[in-house]
């Protein structure tokens, strides 16, 4: 089995990307262990010696999805793939506002998640202080800046996949056991880019 862990955040489309893979591949019975770990952009646009947006009321907003992501993970595991595929394709393929409550329950609904009480245990703060733990814990810990990071033994690497599964389990699979195979057998490669892309 393989184990790592990975942030996120709905408003990233390479966090949609690598996710996406991630969930086809569990959809697909791929042998991982995968933690899942909420991680806020929003935090990094915070000026030094600001509010951090977990403490700041004014940026609850920029937290729904997230938070109710938490949530689902947490309370409701069995349908954690289908609710992050949602809310990412949300953001991106149907360009709906997730920092509604309103529509974030409406897309946990249809899911098959109870909208409205997710929603109402996003608002009672929980939520939102285990992503306030799990931010710091990948800044402190890992010095991750964004998302997609994974993180394998203790190493973390951003990761930009530019292609999606699009219902290819095997590619979802090959692609993501690449990653974690690189990071556990190449611990020294500390740069690997494309400088194109072919299209």
């Amino acid at each position: 089995m393989k184990s790592f862990a990975v942030t996120w955040d709905y408003r990233c489309p390479f966090a949609r990307n690598a996710h996406e893979h991630i969930v086809a591949g569990l959809a697909d019975g791929a042998d991982w262990d995968v933690t899942f770990l909420p991680f806020t952009l929003s935090q990094g646009h915070v000026p030094e010696g600001g509010t951090p947006v977990w403490d700041d009321p004014g940026k609850f907003k920029d937290l729904v999805a997230l938070a109710a992501g938490v949530v689902v993970r947490d309370d409701y595991p069995a349908q954690f793939g289908a609710v992050h595929d949602a809310l990412f394709a949300a953001r991106h393929d149907q360009g709906l506002d997730i920092r509604e409550p309103k529509v974030v329950a409406s897309i946990l609904d249809t899911a098959g998640v109870d909208g409205a009480k997710v929603i109402a245990e996003v608002e009672g703060g929980g939520p939102i202080d285990a992503i306030r733990r799990a931010h710091q814990q990948a800044v402190e810990e890992w010095n991750v800046f964004g998302v997609p990071t994974f993180v394998v033994g203790g190493r973390a690497v951003f990761v930009r996949l530019m292609s999606r599964p699009e219902g290819d389990a095997a590619l979802a699979r090959r692609t993501i056991e690449g990653i974690v195979t690189l990071m556990d057998e190449q611990p020294d490669l500390n740069e690997f880019k494309y400088t194109t892309l072919a299209r």
